[in-house]
C-alpha cells in the first residue's frame, strides 16, 4: 500500500506513520528548505530533533513546493500510483492549488483521501485554523480538567492530535477495505480535530442529557 502524507506536524502525518509501521510504503512531502515544521520543535541530539525521528520513522522523504505549478503537477504523478493520500491543510488550500479532492480523484479514482482538520470540510468554522488546545475545548475536554474554582487545565500530552491520528488509520483501513474487498471506489474521508475529542467524552453526553 502506498501512501502519500502532504500533512504537517501530527494528526495527519500520525496517521499516517501507524500506517507505515504497518508496512505501508509511505512518501512524505516536505516543502523546500526547512521541511517539515516537526523537525525544529522538541528535544534535539546534534540538532535533530528526536520527536522527528519518532513521528517520520519508516517514510521516505523528499521535497515539494505545493505553491508551484511544477510541484502540483508532481503530486498529481504521484496520486496517480498512490492508494492514499493524508493531508491536513485548512480547508480551501488545497482547492487553490489544484489538489483537492474533486482534483485528485479525477486522476486516480481508487484513491483514498484522508483529510484531517479543526472543524471539517464544510460548515460555519471550516475556514477557521484548527489546534490540539483549540480542539480539546471546543470537544468538551477541557471542561471536564482541572479545579471548579479556576481555568481549565491542559493535558500534559497532544491528545486531540494523537486520537485524531488513531481515527484517521482507522477510517483509511475501512476505506481501503471497502474499495478492494467489498467492489467500493476511492473516497474522500472528512475527520475533525473537535469531533475526535467529543467522541471521546466518554459519559459527559449522556449525563449532560440525564
Amino acid at each position: 500500500m502506498r501512501v502519500i502524507d502532504i500533512g504537517t506536524m501530527v494528526a495527519g502525518p500520525v496517521a499516517a506513520t501507524l500506517l507505515a509501521a504497518f508496512g505501508a510504503d509511505v512518501i512524505k512531502i516536505e516543502r523546500p528548505g526547512r521541511g517539515d515544521a516537526l523537525r525544529h520543535i522538541g528535544p534535539s541530539v546534534e540538532g535533530e530533533s528526536l520527536w522527528w525521528n519518532v513521528e517520520a520513522r519508516n517514510k521516505k522523504s523528499v521535497t515539494l513546493d505545493l505553491h508551484h505549478p511544477e510541484g502540483q503537477r508532481v503530486l498529481r504523478e504521484l496520486v496517480k500510483h498512490a492508494d492514499v493520500l493524508v493531508e491536513n491543510f485548512r480547508p480551501g488550500v488545497l482547492d487553490k492549488w489544484n489538489l483537492s479532492w474533486k482534483h485528485l480523484e479525477q486522476v486516480n479514482p481508487r484513491l483514498v483521501m484522508l483529510s484531517v482538520s479543526g472543524y471539517g470540510q464544510t460548515g460555519p468554522y471550516a475556514n477557521r485554523a484548527g489546534y490540539d488546545r483549540i480542539a480539546l475545548a471546543m470537544g468538551g475536554t477541557l471542561n471536564a480538567t482541572g479545579y471548579p474554582d479556576r481555568a481549565p487545565v491542559k493535558l500534559g500530552t497532544a491528545m486531540a492530535d494523537y486520537s485524531t491520528a488513531v481515527l484517521g488509520a482507522f477510517g483509511t483501513m475501512v476505506a481501503l477495505y471497502n474499495r478492494d474487498a467489498r467492489g467500493g471506489t476511492g473516497q474522500q474521508i472528512d475527520l475533525s480535530l473537535y469531533e475526535t475529542v467529543f467522541r471521546f467524552t466518554d459519559v459527559m453526553v449522556t449525563a449532560y442529557e440525564k
